[in-house]
């Protein structure tokens, strides 16, 4: 396995404001660019070459990471002009690949934090003699995902959307957001119009008799589509609990970063980070959240699973809990802000005017 297609189009609408000024793949998890993860497994993995296709904001991806030599690998970037959907991003950076007719090609979707074991897929994609093989998950409650329903030897037998009575949830086997294609399927899907693999691609090959094989995984898998959930990858992954060589650290409780300036009766638990020239002031207590660059947090301030955005400033004696502040955002002293509330980049809360907000 040499090369692989990363899907990082998606503008992150579910994320605002963290995805105003940067796309979702861009949005640092632990200390880095959520993207630096998955490029990082996939190099451990045997990848060398990544085409990442981008859409939203993507002019930030390739002098971040330039030609991808800095992390062993070779990036390419394309750009679409017109969202095209899973499917269709795929086909658009086809020309891109190298490999030939009946080679494997991996396929990530850009938001899915995993601990999957890659070549693990490869080989049962390769053993089976599949055109697609499928990352499956199980989760606890399926209705919010697609199902997969395998027979006894993994094979896919079909594809069901977003289940809702106890009668159609047959399996809670799910889509997991990964995918090995044969090069010569990818060159079927249709080229210039939006495409999605999940509604159009998958059953129309199934329904043409098509091999589709699905590998159970259960290894940590979460899709950080939601703030909640990336804050809680975040702290996973310096936790220790979601693997990636590109944490810069050692996992543990917290992670601040070189340039940070943490005052020492600082607390900061439950697999906080500290981002490059932030400033936490005496007694701030941070737990589980992410305090990206540049942000400030002063004395006093108690900040539960949340995450505060580049250049933000939290007052003193101000309560995070479960917040998404944006970049650039002022909250005053002695708020109070709960229950999933997100402040809008630039905004400026005045000392003592929220008391508590829940979730909207």
């Amino acid at each position: 396995m040499t090369e692989a297609i990363l899907l990082v189009g998606g503008k992150g609408t579910r994320l605002r404001p963290l995805t105003v000024h940067t796309p979702k793949p861009m949005v640092p998890a632990a200390g880095v660019p959520f993207l630096t993860h998955q490029l990082a497994r996939a190099r451990a993995a045997g990848v060398e070459h990544i085409v990442l296709a981008t859409s939203y904001l993507a002019e930030v991806f390739e002098p971040y990471f330039g030609d991808g030599s800095a992390l062993g690998l070779h990036l390419e970037y394309v750009t679409e002009e017109e969202p095209l959907g899973t499917g269709g991003a795929i086909r658009n950076v086809a020309s891109r690949l190298h490999s030939a007719p009946g080679d494997p090609v991996l396929i990530f979707n850009g938001d899915i934090l995993t601990g999957l074991d890659i070549e693990a897929l490869v080989d049962t994609h390769r053993t089976t003699g599949a055109d697609v093989s499928l990352h499956l998950t199980r989760v606890a409650d399926p209705r919010a995902f697609g199902l997969v329903p395998t027979d006894d030897t993994g094979r896919v037998t079909a594809f069901l959307e977003k289940p809702q009575t106890p009668e159609e949830i047959v399996t809670d086997q799910i889509n997991a957001g990964a995918y090995v294609f044969n090069r010569s399927v990818i060159d079927t899907i249709p080229a210039g119009r939006p495409v999605s693999v999940e509604r159009e691609t998958f059953p129309g090959l199934l329904a043409d008799g098509a091999h589709l094989q699905g590998m159970v995984d259960s290894t940590y898998w979460l899709d950080l589509g939601t703030p909640q959930a990336f804050v809680r990858g975040s702290a996973d992954l310096v936790l220790g609990r979601a693997p990636s060589p590109a944490v810069p650290g050692r996992c543990g409780d917290r992670l601040v970063l070189e340039t940070a300036d943490v005052a020492p009766d600082a607390k900061l638990t439950g697999g906080t980070v500290a981002g490059e020239r932030c400033t936490i002031g005496a007694g701030a207590e941070i737990d589980g959240s992410v305090v990206l660059d540049g942000a400030v947090v002063e004395p006093g301030a108690r900040v539960h699973d949340s995450l505060i955005g580049a250049g933000a400033h939290i007052g003193a004696r101000t309560v995070l809990d479960g917040a998404v502040i944006g970049d650039g955002a002022r909250i005053g002293a002695d708020n109070e802000l709960r229950g999933g509330i997100r402040i809008w980049c630039g905004a400026d809360l005045p000392a003592g005017s929220v008391r508590f907000s829940s979730d909207q």
